[in-house]
């Protein structure tokens, strides 16, 4: 049973992502250690006994669709009721609508919590909350009025409506349309797919973004709108009114996430009577719907990062915990009676520490990401530089992080062996939970092209020339220390920043020069060296925290083996990237 890391979550937020130097420059308010710790540790208490205990029913029942309604699995409805009692679903909305308006750090680190113990359930409240901040951004004072304090609360929750049927990432293809009515309300008409939590029964209402054209709209992704479309009409004083026009009609039967309905919506086709066309309102302009929709997604990819790194840490939780108990074999230089804990075995544990390194690494880079957005948010005349920093540092929280929850998850499913291949065992859930996240939200190949091409180039390059600039200061911090264990990390820290150094600047000189297409070819791969380098660095961060006392061992321990280990990779990484285009040219025939 999964049971949350309290202790390395507070760590990681305070002495690697920088919560601790924050809150003691006093940029956080009067938010001090004991506020910290006392959320952590309720969040970890309620992700480990209440959330966690019905994850295995979740995935065995699913969400259902009866007589028209869904249904969720036994005992979800009471558990989401038991979570919004705690006041969860607040943690960092505005306190003018009921929120606690604390750091976004915090509010990463219980969503790790939460999807860890079931990510198919933390679904509901990640749109929420992303729909919140899209609808405080840029939604009118009347629409706020409305809808916020009850989505704040988690009485009603939210979703997010992008893609149709043939329109998966390209959004500039969605056909969904809007018609403008004299009161200054619009009818929404079509269809969208893979709606997460379109439908259920554990909230009173369900309030919708839509994405949607209006008929004079111009083409492409400049002619896009953004609607609030509520299951359920409210009247003026607040209470529910009529249904909406708007339905779930089917459910997707998916790979995992099977406790998290995932519906077919269909707006505007009169099924409840009376005219037809669902009701709604525009979110900020006319036209500029997308750039309102981003606010969410943002806020989304860093979520979806969030669970790549909970499902890592579970799958690591599980496959320890039968390393131990599991006997098989004799481990070499045992000295004892009977076969040895297949831990002792070195691949076994070669491959146990593999899975800690990427899920501690993807952990570091998901809260220093979330760091960067509350900086961006407080720091004054620095705000631009952290600004850019959250930029560059989102698409590789939501891909390193991802990539490394299917990784440490079918790791885990090996450490199992053939009992990892079994359902009853729970290994399995994991990696077919994890999968959908590389896909939704973008793409991670999606954020490889963002990276590439949108963040490198911030303020000319020099963002992440400055970036790259401190993780040097790291690997030279570790070469200064002194430290027992270390061995060669920091040269091989050292050798890892210039290969990415220098992929880097091969992409930027290559986007300079006109070869996008060029840059392009490179971008996945360099979006797995930029990870496996913060992971190193952000390992080594923490170790040297934890070790200026002489107590730093298993830290130091742990970064050494990523440094001698992970890092090799990045050699290879750094030739995909310079020589990706041309032999992919030269292979290309081969698709023909």
């Amino acid at each position: 049973m999964y049971k949350a890391p309290v202790e390395e979550i507070a760590f990681t937020l305070k002495h690697v992502a920088g919560m601790g130097e924050a809150m003691s420059s006093g940029l956080f308010g009067d938010l001090g250690e004991d506020l910290v710790e006392a959320i952590l540790s309720e969040a970890g208490r309620f992700a480990t006994e209440e959330v966690a205990p019905l994850a295995e029913i979740g995935d065995r029942q699913g969400a259902r669709l009866v007589d028209g309604e869904v249904r969720l699995p036994d005992g979800w409805r009471d558990l989401y009721r038991n979570w919004i009692a705690g006041g969860w679903n607040g943690l960092t909305a505005p306190e003018a609508f009921g929120g606690q308006a604390l750091p976004n750090l915090l509010n990463v680190a219980a969503l790790e919590m939460w999807n860890s113990g079931s990510m198919a359930f933390a679904l509901a409240p990640t749109l929420t909350m992303g729909a919140i901040e899209a609808v405080y951004t840029h939604g009118s004072a009347a629409l706020k009025e409305t809808y916020l304090e009850k989505m704040v609360s988690g009485e009603w929750t939210g979703t997010m409506n992008l893609t149709e049927p043939h329109a998966g990432s390209d959004l500039g293809a969605l056909k969904a349309r809007a018609e403008r009515r004299p009161d200054g309300s619009y009818r929404i008409f079509g269809q969208k797919i893979f709606i997460t939590w379109g439908e259920h029964d554990a909230a009173d209402n369900i309030i919708h973004l839509v994405l949607a054209r209006l008929p004079d709209a111009p083409a492409g992704t400049r002619g896009i709108s953004l609607f609030l479309v509520p299951k359920f009409l409210v009247n003026d004083d607040g209470s529910l009114g009529p249904r909406n026009d708007l339905f779930c009609h089917s459910l997707e039967h998916k790979l995992g996430i099977h406790g998290s309905p995932t519906c077919t919506m269909i707006y505007g086709d009169g099924r409840f009577g009376g005219d037809k066309g669902a009701i709604g309102w525009v979110i900020g302009e006319e036209n500029k719907g997308l750039a309102c929709m981003f606010t969410m997604m943002n806020n989304a990819r860093l979520a979806v990062g969030m669970q790549g790194v909970a499902i890592a840490e579970a799958a690591t939780q599980k496959a320890l915990a039968y390393a131990k108990e599991r006997t098989q074999g004799r481990a070499p230089g045992s000295t004892g009676a009977g076969m040895s804990p297949i831990i002792d075995h070195p691949d076994i544990a070669r491959t146990l520490l593999t899975m800690k390194a990427l899920t501690q690494g993807s952990r570091a880079i998901s809260y220093a990401c979330a760091h960067a957005i509350d900086m961006s948010r407080r720091a004054g005349e620095a705000s631009r530089h952290w600004q850019e920093r959250a930029a560059l540092l989102t698409p590789i929280a939501k891909s390193f992080s991802t990539d490394a929850g299917v990784e440490v998850a079918s790791l885990g499913i090996q450490v199992h062996g053939g009992m990892g291949f079994i359902e009853e065992t729970g290994a399995a859930r994991y990696l077919r939970d994890a999968r959908i996240a590389p896909i939704y939200e973008g793409t991670n190949g999606i954020q490889a092209i963002d990276l590439v091409t949108r963040k490198l180039p911030l303020s000319g390059g020099d963002q992440v020339m400055g970036f790259i600039g401190e993780l040097k200061a790291i690997a030279e911090a570790v070469g200064r220390s002194n430290l027992d264990g270390f061995g060669e990390t920091a040269a091989r820290l050292a050798v890892a920043i210039a290969d990415l150094d220098a992929a880097t600047a091969w992409l930027l000189a290559a986007l300079a020069d006109g070869r996008a297409a060029e840059a392009l070819a490179g971008a996945t791969p360099y979006q797995r060296l930029f990870g496996l380098v913060l992971t190193g660095c952000y390992l080594a961060n923490g170790a040297l925290a934890e070790g200026g006392d002489g107590k730093g061992g298993g830290r130091i321990a742990l970064c050494r083996f990523a440094a001698e280990n992970l890092l090799a990779e990045t050699a290879a990484l750094r030739d995909r990237v310079v020589n990706g285009a041309a032999s992919l040219a030269a292979a290309r025939i081969l698709l023909a």
